[in-house]
């Protein structure tokens, strides 16, 4: 029921894709806004609180559904309700319209177009990117929110819990960054036991998503620019996709901070400095190019995953 769950659910986001500002995103938006309002009185402990009441609030009634469908024999039913969930918290093809449209627009070198469509997706200044910065922040938005809105959600939907694991994910996602991105809430803490939960509940996620890429890609950069350069982000699960992801289709993702060579520690008293060995990320500068390896690496990764499930599903099936 799993695979046939996801896939169906794939299936119909790719005929109907659920769009980012649906009623039912905009309900929990609301939600999480009340329970900032109900709670944050300036104690870290608060956040922890409003944190588990909106996930008893979205998990229980998720969960309790499914397991009385499947307690009562109502397969059919239960299926039905595990599409719906997978189909609602995917986000395959959310934002996908921005991507190819920031493709589109630097492929017939329309810069402005591609600028402007990147400054509403990601919301940052975009005034004055060359085509390499545009190719690049484009690549790792699409990278992040393909981990996040598919592989994330695969791994959970995995668990016992299914369904109501799957919405844990996506909650837990969307409250990292509701109660601590915002203006207003930088620095407040009541948004880091959100943060940290999160941290925790995509530690496995992100670094399967890190081995899909680079197992589906050049395995070997991936690796080394994973050991060697995903420590510099300041989000360690996205230093840990970005890296392998940049290294598996051979493209330098990161700001030049994070991406920059280094210098391997040695004794300055016995080594020629001629003969230090420097490590440098592999792979080209981003270009355009590199947001059609993007579509390529995501496609071949969620193959990947599909062909794990099936197998998965099949030696489950056997017995």
């Amino acid at each position: 029921m799993t695979f046939l769950s996801i896939l169906c659910a794939l299936l119909l986001e790719q005929m109907k894709p659920l769009r980012a500002d649906n009623p039912i995103y905009a309900e929990i938006k609301r939600l999480a806004v009340r329970m900032e309002t109900w709670f944050n009185a300036g104690h870290p402990s608060h956040g922890r609180i409003g944190w588990f009441v909106m996930m008893a609030a979205l998990i229980v009634p998720t969960g309790l559904i499914y397991w009385v469908l499947l307690r009562y024999d109502l397969i059919l039913a239960a299926f039905a309700w595990n599409v719906l969930i997978v189909y609602l918290t995917l986000g395959f093809r959310h934002y996908s319209h921005y991507f190819t449209s920031i493709q589109l627009a630097l492929n017939a070198g329309d810069e402005a177009a591609a600028r402007a469509l990147l400054a509403e997706w990601t919301k940052q200044d975009t005034v004055g990117m060359e085509v390499g910065e545009i190719s690049r922040i484009a690549v790792e938005k699409a990278l992040i929110t393909t981990h996040r809105s598919v592989f994330g959600v695969f791994f959970w939907f995995l668990m016992p819990l299914g369904p109501a694991a799957a919405v844990m994910y996506r909650v837990a996602e969307y409250l990292a960054r509701a109660w601590n991105e915002p203006e207003h809430m930088r620095n407040e803490a009541f948004g880091l036991f959100a943060a940290r939960a999160f941290y925790w509940i995509d530690w496995i996620p992100a670094r399967l998503t890190a081995v899909a890429f680079a197992i589906v890609g050049n395995f070997e950069d991936a690796i080394y620019a994973w050991r060697n350069f995903a420590y510099r982000w300041r989000d360690e699960a996205i230093g840990i996709i970005l890296a392998a992801g940049g290294g598996a289709m051979g493209v330098r993702l990161g700001t030049p901070q994070e991406n920059a060579a280094k210098v391997v520690p040695a004794d300055a008293g016995t080594v020629d400095i001629s003969d230090v060995e420097v490590e440098t990320l592999p792979g080209d500068e981003p270009s355009v190019r590199a947001l059609q390896s993007t579509v390529g690496l995501v496609w071949r990764a969620l193959l990947l995953w599909m062909l794990l499930l099936l197998l998965l599903s099949g030696a489950v099936y056997l017995g």
